[in-house]
């Protein structure tokens, strides 16, 4: 009887070990092949050779742009240290500009990840704020003064905090306070993983002020980009995992209610929103597999797709 009873149990786990694998592959779209479209307006911008995490438009057309990341677990080109650019979009010569960084800030170490600009209203200067990892498995924000005459960013604060552990993005609300994604439900990739096989959505997304940190978003296996609409009337993130976009509404104590989640069929990974329209663009990968391999024989391709916008009255797909 009691090997009986080991049989099954080594069955049952057998048949929860398959199905978690057959599901992690779905999860990460392992055997999906993306078309192939010739853009033949598409060129390779000097200087960003090692790739851009993230991209960020002011109203005037110029692009900022976060270069160099290293992350675990993914291929890294370039042991530099990472390096924030401009680009202006309305120049046909199309020139990436590197930044000076000024101020009390350790450059060599300095790894941008997700990034975020807000502009100040009472005197128009432009905030940036990028996500830094100095060291793998940390998370900090860093907020800068863009000084775009002098082509310099100029350190500001440097923000931790304990909820702030594994940050992918932000989206900057105020001259200190973001909202921020948590793409690992912990600081450790080994327990991140293990929540992930097992199904567990505890990613999140945090928002931060002077005057308080709070949890305001769940249910994320893991939570990538993040950005607003015009109206700063709701915040969109992807939930990368799910394929899906989430859509909050953002209330007055900048707590977050789900609107609906609206699939995409990809691997979403950063939010950028048309300032006049509200349109939403998104940086997509089609395969995972692909994408940690980065094999350049069968490279894994991007897509970029212009999904939804939202009105006052409803969700326009």
């Amino acid at each position: 009887m009691k090997w009986v009873l080991v049989t099954i149990c080594i069955a049952a786990l057998a048949a929860l070990l398959g199905q978690r694998l057959l599901q992690l592959s779905e999860i990460v779209l392992a055997n999906r092949e993306a078309p192939v479209k010739r853009l033949p307006n598409c060129h390779l911008l000097k200087n960003i050779e090692y790739g851009a995490e993230d991209i960020t438009i002011l109203r005037d057309g110029l692009a900022i742009i976060s270069t160099g990341l290293k992350y675990p677990g993914m291929p890294s080109f370039s042991d530099d240290p990472g390096k924030i650019y401009t680009l202006d979009l309305l120049d046909p010569r199309l020139i990436p500009v590197e930044l000076t960084i000024k101020g009390d800030l350790d450059r060599d170490s300095f790894n941008p990840h997700g990034i975020s600009v807000y502009i100040d209203e009472t005197d128009k200067t432009i905030h940036l704020f990028v996500v830094n990892h100095p060291q793998h498995y940390t998370s900090q924000v860093e907020i800068f003064l863009f000084v775009e005459e002098d082509n310099t960013i100029v350190h500001l604060k440097t923000i931790k905090h304990d909820l702030l552990h594994s940050v992918n993005d932000i989206v900057a609300v105020g001259v200190e306070s973001f909202y921020a994604t948590n793409d690992h439900s912990y600081p450790s990739e080994a327990l991140h993983m293990l929540a992930v096989f097992l199904g567990l959505p505890w990613a999140d997304v945090v928002y931060y002020s002077p005057g308080g940190v709070k949890a305001v978003g769940d249910g994320f296996l893991s939570a990538n980009g993040i950005n607003m609409s015009p109206d700063k009337r709701y915040l969109y993130v992807s939930a990368i995992l799910d394929h899906e976009i989430a859509v909050f509404e953002i209330k007055k104590n900048k707590d977050l209610v789900h609107v609906k989640s609206v699939a995409v069929g990809s691997l979403c990974d950063n939010i950028e929103v048309d300032h006049v329209t509200g349109d939403i663009w998104l940086g997509c990968h089609p395969n995972g597999v692909k994408v940690a391999a980065c094999d350049p024989e069968d490279p894994p391709g991007s897509e970029v797709s212009a999904s939804f916008t939202m009105s006052s009255s409803c969700i326009i797909l």
